[in-house]
């Protein structure tokens, strides 16, 4: 029979001062201890709410067109319905710590699911363009805190033997929520209706806002003097960054003056966040934890990860709608092999972590996802469905063997009081990551299939005799303008293709650049107490 786990808390005594007035004070408690059916419920209940953020993030692209229509918005005008979720968010993951001192984690955990709801909801009953612009920065600012919450919740439930078990779980949501999000987001699109894409948030909300609630433990609060200028230049930084990483392909990037002005207003920003945040002992962040080796460089692997496996996950979707013609739900579909490969290796992860260290299993992930990646960079025009799929299948394996470890690893050296603040921390890396990955991607698709199309269109003339063979084993007459518009479109579609196969490369090269990182980590992860607590 399971050990109940054991976590550090503590208790509000109340006594009396010398002048007989009540007063309260914070006693440390030795230990609460946890069934294996309470721990479960509490990973249930963490799950839930860290999936449908990060879900959200992705289950909206694919409702993008149909939006446009409801609110007469052109193509540019309707990212920020994206741009707007992915700022806020940025701005405050990073605060998660300050939060959980301030507040308590249960009581933030609750509030951030009534907030996410009530914005979820504004959000699909939206009439304009500006009201749901409005209304996702809302659900970005109460979901920034969802998935740091459940990794420090389940840090601290869990044995640090049954650590790798608890963050396969973890990464189940976090990872393969966003790759999921399409396959429903496509499901939704073409049965239902895009406000569905918000108003399915309400039941899983509503379970977990009442799970949370029994089965949470609340932590002590902490009351601090916040540092109102640090997060002035926080936000504006972070805010700033997170515009142009969403925006630059849409303004041509350095040619538009937005871009440049707000790339000045970021590094400048970022400078005085920075030098403030080294040497203000109060100050809003605490970058200091960058100094513990381990969690920064977790942190960077992570980040340049997300860079490329998810840049291109997500990427892939666009290209099977545009070149394939296949309808939003299948292309959908044909992700969810990815996630379910994650999943699956994610529990095969646990014990196969008891034969091989954290290191070689976050390489042998890194090789298998730049494996499927490669395997991305030999698409045709003639590919079959199945074709087109197994590359996910086996960059998700990959996916499945880096997750587990580098979850474990980045907080393995780290204080028990640090885990909340680095948790937020851990997270912002991997959001910006993915931002990066996609902004990156998506220029080099937009840049690399009008630089193709203009080396091929100089092949479509009267003489060129690979032309003239086309046209006659079409039976069309190469000097008719029909013609000459039929092969017009072909090249397009090659250009296209050519431009996605330089967009996975460029994904390829990102997941390289993690290799060197691992073998920057200690082979062995140490084991502390069965409590958790390290």
């Amino acid at each position: 029979m399971n050990k109940p786990t054991l976590m550090s808390a503590y208790s509000l005594r109340f006594t009396r001062s010398s002048g007989n007035r009540p007063t309260i004070s914070i006693e440390f408690m030795e230990s609460i201890t946890f069934t294996p059916l309470e721990k479960w419920l509490i990973t249930v209940t963490v799950m839930l709410v860290a999936i449908i953020e990060v879900l959200d993030i992705t289950i909206v692209n694919v409702s993008l067109d149909q939006m446009m229509g409801a609110f007469s918005a052109n193509s540019q005008e309707i990212t920020w319905v994206l741009t707007a979720y992915l700022v806020s968010s940025a701005i405050f993951m990073p605060l998660t710590g300050l939060l959980v001192r301030h507040l308590g984690c249960k009581r933030l955990l609750l509030i951030n699911i009534v907030g996410f709801l009530i914005a979820s909801m504004l959000c699909g009953a939206s009439t304009t363009l500006s009201e749901i612009v409005v209304f996702r920065i809302l659900q970005g600012v109460f979901g920034a805190s969802l998935v740091p919450i459940a990794q420090y919740v389940m840090r601290f439930t869990f044995t640090q033997a049954e650590q790798g078990k608890a963050m396969a779980i973890w990464g189940i949501g976090i990872m393969v929520a966003p790759v999921l999000g399409p396959t429903l987001g496509g499901y939704i699109t073409e049965n239902l209706n895009w406000r569905w894409v918000f108003y399915i948030n309400a039941p899983v909300c509503v379970l977990a806002f009442f799970m949370a609630l029994s089965f949470i433990k609340e932590t002590p609060r902490e009351h601090q003097k916040i540092d109102w200028l640090g997060l002035m230049w926080m936000t504006i930084a972070i805010g700033a960054l997170q515009i142009i990483l969403d925006q630059g392909n849409n303004h041509d990037w350095f040619s538009s003056n937005l871009i440049i002005g707000l790339t000045i207003v970021c590094v400048l920003g970022f400078i005085i966040f920075l030098y403030r945040g080294w040497y203000k002992t109060d100050h809003i962040i605490n970058l200091h934890l960058f100094k513990e080796r381990h969690f920064a460089i977790s942190t960077l692997i992570l980040s340049l990860y997300c860079m490329g496996f998810m840049g291109s996950a997500m990427m892939q979707p666009l290209m099977l709608q545009i070149l394939y013609n296949y309808p939003s739900d299948v292309a959908g579909n044909a992700m969810a092999p990815r996630g379910i490969a994650s999943a699956v290796m994610m529990i095969f992860a646990v014990p196969l972590g008891k034969f091989f260290s954290s290191r070689a299993l976050m390489l042998a992930g890194i090789l298998l996802t730049c494996y499927g990646t490669y395997m991305m960079t030999l698409f045709n025009l003639n590919d079959d469905l199945f074709a087109l799929i197994m590359p996910g299948i086996i960059q998700g394996l990959g996916l499945g063997l880096v997750m587990v470890p580098i979850s474990s690893t980045a907080f393995n050296y780290l204080k028990p009081s640090e885990i909340s603040e680095a948790a937020g921390q851990f997270s912002f890396g991997r959001s910006l990551g993915v931002s990066i990955g996609i902004s990156i991607l998506s220029t080099v698709l937009s840049m690399a299939t009008q630089q193709h199309w203009n080396q091929l269109a100089g092949y479509i003339n009267l003489a060129n005799p690979n032309f003239l063979h086309w046209a006659a084993a079409q039976n069309l007459d190469p000097h008719d303008i029909h013609t000459i518009k039929m092969a017009a479109n072909l090249l397009g579609q090659q250009s296209t293709m050519i431009a996605f196969l330089d967009l996975y490369w460029v994904s390829l090269i990102m997941l390289l650049l993690t290799i060197p990182l691992v073998f920057l980590l200690k082979k062995p992860i140490p084991t502390s107490n069965s409590s958790g607590v390290h």
